[in-house]
Protein backbone atom coordinates (compact mmCIF):
# COMPACT_ATOMS: atom_id res chain seq x y z
CA UNK A 1 0.00 0.00 0.00
CA UNK A 2 1.28 2.97 -0.99
CA UNK A 3 1.86 5.79 1.58
CA UNK A 4 -1.26 8.10 -0.51
CA UNK A 5 -3.23 5.00 -0.14
CA UNK A 6 -2.51 4.78 4.06
CA UNK A 7 -3.05 8.31 3.80
CA UNK A 8 -6.42 8.24 2.58
CA UNK A 9 -7.72 5.65 4.55
CA UNK A 10 -6.46 7.40 8.05
CA UNK A 11 -8.16 10.43 6.62
CA UNK A 12 -11.49 8.73 6.22
CA UNK A 13 -11.07 7.00 9.93
CA UNK A 14 -10.55 10.18 11.54
CA UNK A 15 -13.58 11.65 9.53
CA UNK A 16 -15.94 8.93 10.77
CA UNK A 17 -18.09 9.89 13.61
CA UNK A 18 -20.55 7.03 15.38
CA UNK A 19 -23.19 8.35 17.82
CA UNK A 20 -24.34 5.48 20.04
CA UNK A 21 -27.77 6.48 21.73
CA UNK A 22 -28.50 4.52 25.16
CA UNK A 23 -30.77 4.58 28.23
CA UNK A 24 -30.15 3.21 31.76
CA UNK A 25 -33.65 1.19 31.32
CA UNK A 26 -35.74 0.25 28.35
CA UNK A 27 -38.58 2.29 27.45
CA UNK A 28 -37.42 5.58 27.34
CA UNK A 29 -37.07 6.30 23.98
CA UNK A 30 -34.21 5.60 22.73
CA UNK A 31 -35.06 3.62 19.46
CA UNK A 32 -37.79 6.03 18.77
CA UNK A 33 -34.81 9.06 18.67
CA UNK A 34 -32.38 6.69 16.56
CA UNK A 35 -34.62 5.87 14.20
CA UNK A 36 -35.43 9.72 13.59
CA UNK A 37 -32.05 10.59 13.35
CA UNK A 38 -31.59 7.84 10.79
CA UNK A 39 -34.02 9.74 8.61
CA UNK A 40 -32.50 13.16 9.74
CA UNK A 41 -28.74 12.06 8.80
CA UNK A 42 -26.75 12.46 5.45
CA UNK A 43 -26.27 8.83 4.31
CA UNK A 44 -25.91 6.98 7.95
CA UNK A 45 -24.85 3.63 8.70
CA UNK A 46 -27.43 2.27 11.46
CA UNK A 47 -26.45 -0.85 13.82
CA UNK A 48 -28.62 -1.61 16.31
CA UNK A 49 -26.82 -3.44 19.16
CA UNK A 50 -29.60 -4.22 21.45
CA UNK A 51 -29.17 -7.47 20.29
CA UNK A 52 -31.00 -9.46 23.23
CA UNK A 53 -34.30 -7.18 22.35
CA UNK A 54 -34.02 -5.92 18.84
CA UNK A 55 -36.72 -3.66 17.51
CA UNK A 56 -35.29 -0.33 15.40
CA UNK A 57 -36.29 -3.03 12.38
CA UNK A 58 -39.80 -2.86 13.30
CA UNK A 59 -39.64 1.64 12.20
CA UNK A 60 -36.93 1.08 9.53
CA UNK A 61 -38.56 -1.82 7.65
CA UNK A 62 -34.75 -3.49 6.62
CA UNK A 63 -34.52 -6.01 3.66
CA UNK A 64 -31.53 -8.59 4.42
CA UNK A 65 -28.79 -8.95 2.15
CA UNK A 66 -26.75 -11.19 4.48
CA UNK A 67 -27.39 -13.12 6.94
CA UNK A 68 -24.00 -14.26 9.02
CA UNK A 69 -24.42 -17.16 11.78
CA UNK A 70 -22.75 -15.94 14.92
CA UNK A 71 -20.75 -18.46 16.96
CA UNK A 72 -19.72 -17.59 19.95
CA UNK A 73 -18.97 -20.17 23.41
CA UNK A 74 -18.92 -24.05 23.33
CA UNK A 75 -21.81 -26.49 24.34
CA UNK A 76 -21.71 -29.53 26.15
CA UNK A 77 -22.90 -32.98 24.30
CA UNK A 78 -22.37 -36.28 25.61
CA UNK A 79 -22.62 -38.93 23.47
CA UNK A 80 -25.01 -41.35 24.41
CA UNK A 81 -23.67 -44.71 22.67
CA UNK A 82 -20.18 -43.76 24.59
CA UNK A 83 -21.47 -42.83 28.12
CA UNK A 84 -21.61 -45.67 30.96
CA UNK A 85 -23.49 -43.53 33.04
CA UNK A 86 -20.71 -43.02 36.22
CA UNK A 87 -22.45 -39.73 37.28
CA UNK A 88 -19.22 -37.61 37.50
CA UNK A 89 -20.56 -35.56 34.90
CA UNK A 90 -23.49 -34.47 36.87
CA UNK A 91 -21.92 -34.47 40.18
CA UNK A 92 -19.04 -31.85 38.88
CA UNK A 93 -21.73 -29.78 37.04
CA UNK A 94 -22.40 -26.82 39.06
CA UNK A 95 -25.12 -25.48 36.58
CA UNK A 96 -27.45 -28.16 36.58
CA UNK A 97 -27.43 -28.72 33.40
CA UNK A 98 -26.90 -32.79 33.09
CA UNK A 99 -29.59 -35.18 33.96
CA UNK A 100 -29.84 -38.89 33.50
CA UNK A 101 -32.42 -39.97 30.62
CA UNK A 102 -33.72 -43.60 29.71
CA UNK A 103 -32.59 -44.23 26.12
CA UNK A 104 -35.03 -46.56 23.99
CA UNK A 105 -32.75 -48.85 24.07
CA UNK A 106 -33.45 -49.05 27.82
CA UNK A 107 -30.11 -47.99 29.07
CA UNK A 108 -30.28 -45.01 31.48
CA UNK A 109 -27.52 -42.46 30.44
CA UNK A 110 -26.24 -38.64 31.27
CA UNK A 111 -27.38 -35.61 28.89
CA UNK A 112 -26.89 -32.31 29.23
CA UNK A 113 -29.38 -29.44 28.47
CA UNK A 114 -28.28 -27.19 26.27
CA UNK A 115 -30.24 -24.03 27.72
CA UNK A 116 -28.66 -24.97 30.92
CA UNK A 117 -24.93 -25.31 29.82
CA UNK A 118 -22.85 -22.63 30.17
CA UNK A 119 -20.04 -24.04 27.78
CA UNK A 120 -17.50 -24.07 31.04
CA UNK A 121 -16.05 -27.27 30.02
CA UNK A 122 -15.21 -29.10 33.54
CA UNK A 123 -17.87 -32.33 32.80
CA UNK A 124 -15.63 -32.83 29.43
CA UNK A 125 -12.18 -32.54 31.38
CA UNK A 126 -13.43 -35.36 33.89
CA UNK A 127 -15.50 -37.67 31.95
CA UNK A 128 -13.06 -40.99 32.14
CA UNK A 129 -14.66 -42.13 28.70
CA UNK A 130 -14.11 -39.18 26.73
CA UNK A 131 -17.69 -39.46 25.66
CA UNK A 132 -18.46 -35.82 26.06
CA UNK A 133 -17.71 -33.53 22.47
CA UNK A 134 -17.36 -29.61 23.23
CA UNK A 135 -19.02 -28.12 19.76
CA UNK A 136 -18.64 -24.45 19.24
CA UNK A 137 -21.81 -23.35 20.06
CA UNK A 138 -23.96 -20.51 17.27
CA UNK A 139 -25.45 -18.14 19.51
CA UNK A 140 -27.73 -16.18 17.26
CA UNK A 141 -26.64 -14.55 13.55
CA UNK A 142 -26.32 -11.06 11.96
CA UNK A 143 -27.42 -9.73 9.11
CA UNK A 144 -26.63 -6.43 6.65
CA UNK A 145 -29.46 -4.89 5.27
CA UNK A 146 -30.71 -2.11 3.51
CA UNK A 147 -33.26 0.64 4.51
CA UNK A 148 -34.80 3.89 3.19
CA UNK A 149 -32.25 5.57 4.89
CA UNK A 150 -29.63 3.40 4.02
CA UNK A 151 -27.67 0.45 5.42
CA UNK A 152 -28.25 -1.78 8.16
CA UNK A 153 -26.27 -3.91 10.39
CA UNK A 154 -28.43 -5.82 12.85
CA UNK A 155 -28.69 -9.17 15.14
CA UNK A 156 -30.56 -11.89 16.80
CA UNK A 157 -29.27 -13.40 19.69
CA UNK A 158 -30.37 -17.38 20.07
CA UNK A 159 -32.87 -17.97 23.14
CA UNK A 160 -30.59 -18.63 26.44
CA UNK A 161 -27.60 -17.65 24.57
CA UNK A 162 -25.10 -15.40 25.97
CA UNK A 163 -21.84 -13.32 24.72
CA UNK A 164 -24.40 -10.93 23.53
CA UNK A 165 -21.28 -8.06 24.27
CA UNK A 166 -18.79 -10.13 21.43
CA UNK A 167 -22.00 -9.99 19.39
CA UNK A 168 -22.69 -6.36 19.42
CA UNK A 169 -18.91 -5.96 18.80
CA UNK A 170 -19.44 -7.68 15.39
CA UNK A 171 -22.36 -5.23 14.79
CA UNK A 172 -20.48 -2.73 15.60
CA UNK A 173 -16.79 -3.30 13.51
CA UNK A 174 -19.30 -4.72 10.55
CA UNK A 175 -21.27 -1.03 10.21
CA UNK A 176 -17.77 0.49 10.31
CA UNK A 177 -16.40 -1.53 7.74
CA UNK A 178 -19.75 -0.79 5.48
CA UNK A 179 -19.13 2.85 6.38
CA UNK A 180 -15.48 3.12 5.39
CA UNK A 181 -16.26 0.86 2.10
CA UNK A 182 -19.15 3.16 1.07
CA UNK A 183 -17.58 6.56 1.96
CA UNK A 184 -20.11 7.09 4.33
CA UNK A 185 -18.98 9.22 7.78
CA UNK A 186 -21.26 8.43 10.17
CA UNK A 187 -22.87 5.41 11.68
CA UNK A 188 -25.60 5.50 14.18
CA UNK A 189 -25.76 3.44 17.14
CA UNK A 190 -28.77 2.01 18.95
CA UNK A 191 -27.79 0.76 21.63
CA UNK A 192 -28.81 -1.76 24.74
CA UNK A 193 -29.89 -0.47 27.83
CA UNK A 194 -28.05 -0.84 31.36
CA UNK A 195 -24.70 -0.49 31.69
CA UNK A 196 -23.55 -3.92 31.57
CA UNK A 197 -21.24 -6.07 28.99
CA UNK A 198 -23.30 -5.31 26.04
CA UNK A 199 -23.30 -1.12 26.92
CA UNK A 200 -19.85 -1.48 26.99
CA UNK A 201 -19.24 -2.64 23.95
CA UNK A 202 -21.35 -0.78 22.37
CA UNK A 203 -19.83 2.61 23.99
CA UNK A 204 -16.42 2.20 23.92
CA UNK A 205 -14.71 4.08 21.14
CA UNK A 206 -17.59 6.02 20.18
CA UNK A 207 -17.73 9.57 18.83
CA UNK A 208 -20.60 10.82 20.96
CA UNK A 209 -23.16 8.78 23.59
CA UNK A 210 -26.34 10.56 23.96
CA UNK A 211 -28.08 8.84 27.18
CA UNK A 212 -31.90 8.95 26.96
CA UNK A 213 -33.83 9.42 30.31
CA UNK A 214 -37.34 10.21 31.68
CA UNK A 215 -38.14 12.64 34.70
CA UNK A 216 -38.73 10.38 37.22
CA UNK A 217 -36.62 8.92 40.26
CA UNK A 218 -35.21 5.70 38.39
CA UNK A 219 -34.77 7.91 35.51
CA UNK A 220 -32.70 10.62 37.10
CA UNK A 221 -30.45 7.35 39.29
CA UNK A 222 -30.62 5.47 35.53
CA UNK A 223 -28.95 8.50 33.77
CA UNK A 224 -26.29 8.85 36.59
CA UNK A 225 -25.11 5.13 35.83
CA UNK A 226 -24.63 5.75 32.33
CA UNK A 227 -22.89 8.92 32.45
CA UNK A 228 -20.65 7.58 35.19
CA UNK A 229 -20.01 4.71 32.61
CA UNK A 230 -19.33 6.94 29.72
CA UNK A 231 -16.69 9.06 32.02
CA UNK A 232 -15.09 5.51 32.75
CA UNK A 233 -14.45 5.03 29.08
CA UNK A 234 -13.80 8.69 28.17
CA UNK A 235 -15.97 9.47 25.92
CA UNK A 236 -17.96 12.09 25.12
CA UNK A 237 -21.65 12.58 26.47
CA UNK A 238 -24.79 14.43 26.07
CA UNK A 239 -28.11 13.71 27.33
CA UNK A 240 -32.32 14.30 26.37
CA UNK A 241 -34.62 13.70 28.43
CA UNK A 242 -38.26 12.51 26.46
CA UNK A 243 -42.08 13.06 28.59
CA UNK A 244 -40.25 15.90 30.04
CA UNK A 245 -43.26 17.94 29.96
CA UNK A 246 -45.33 15.00 32.70
CA UNK A 247 -42.45 16.29 35.37
CA UNK A 248 -40.43 19.40 34.70
CA UNK A 249 -39.50 19.90 38.16
CA UNK A 250 -37.56 16.55 37.82
CA UNK A 251 -36.39 17.50 34.23
CA UNK A 252 -34.99 20.32 35.61
CA UNK A 253 -33.53 18.57 38.35
CA UNK A 254 -31.29 15.54 36.02
CA UNK A 255 -29.86 18.67 33.54
CA UNK A 256 -28.59 19.98 36.81
CA UNK A 257 -27.03 16.75 37.85
CA UNK A 258 -26.05 16.22 34.06
CA UNK A 259 -24.46 19.26 33.60
CA UNK A 260 -22.34 19.15 36.91
CA UNK A 261 -21.09 15.31 36.18
CA UNK A 262 -19.98 17.20 32.70
CA UNK A 263 -22.97 16.27 29.98
CA UNK A 264 -24.14 18.39 28.03
CA UNK A 265 -27.59 18.89 27.34
CA UNK A 266 -29.15 18.21 23.74
CA UNK A 267 -32.53 19.20 24.43
CA UNK A 268 -35.96 17.66 25.22
CA UNK A 269 -38.85 16.09 23.77
CA UNK A 270 -42.64 16.46 25.00
CA UNK A 271 -45.04 13.34 25.67
CA UNK A 272 -46.69 13.10 22.27
CA UNK A 273 -48.96 10.05 21.14
CA UNK A 274 -47.79 10.62 17.86
CA UNK A 275 -44.85 8.22 18.44
CA UNK A 276 -46.47 6.07 18.78
CA UNK A 277 -49.09 6.49 16.04
CA UNK A 278 -46.45 6.27 13.46
CA UNK A 279 -44.33 3.73 14.91
CA UNK A 280 -47.87 1.41 14.32
CA UNK A 281 -47.26 2.75 10.58
CA UNK A 282 -43.90 1.93 10.43
CA UNK A 283 -41.97 5.54 10.41
CA UNK A 284 -39.90 7.52 12.41
CA UNK A 285 -42.23 10.32 14.47
CA UNK A 286 -39.58 12.74 12.28
CA UNK A 287 -41.78 11.27 8.97
CA UNK A 288 -45.05 12.46 10.39
CA UNK A 289 -45.94 15.88 11.75
CA UNK A 290 -46.20 14.87 15.07
CA UNK A 291 -46.20 17.73 17.91
CA UNK A 292 -42.40 16.28 19.03
CA UNK A 293 -41.27 15.82 15.92
CA UNK A 294 -40.08 19.19 16.06
CA UNK A 295 -38.35 18.24 19.23
CA UNK A 296 -36.66 15.53 17.78
CA UNK A 297 -34.83 18.16 15.21
CA UNK A 298 -33.63 20.18 17.73
CA UNK A 299 -32.23 17.92 19.43
CA UNK A 300 -30.99 15.97 16.31
CA UNK A 301 -29.35 19.59 15.51
CA UNK A 302 -27.75 19.85 19.13
CA UNK A 303 -25.59 17.26 18.60
CA UNK A 304 -23.56 18.59 15.19
CA UNK A 305 -23.04 15.67 13.95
Amino acid sequence: MSGKERAFIAGKARRMRELVVISGKGGTGKTSLTASFAVLAERPVVADCDVDAADLHLVLSPVVKERHDFWSGRQAVIREADCLDCGICLEYCRFDAVRRIETAAGRTVCTVDPTACEGCGVCVRFCPEHAIDFPEKRSGEWMASSTRCGPMVHARLATAAGNSGKLVSTVRQEARRIAEGSGRSLVLVDGPPGIGCPVIASVTGASLVLAVTEPTVSGEHDVERVLSLARHFNVPTAICVNKWDLDPEMTRRIEERASKAGARLAGRVRYDRGVTAAQLEQRAVVETDAPSAGDVRRVWESLAL
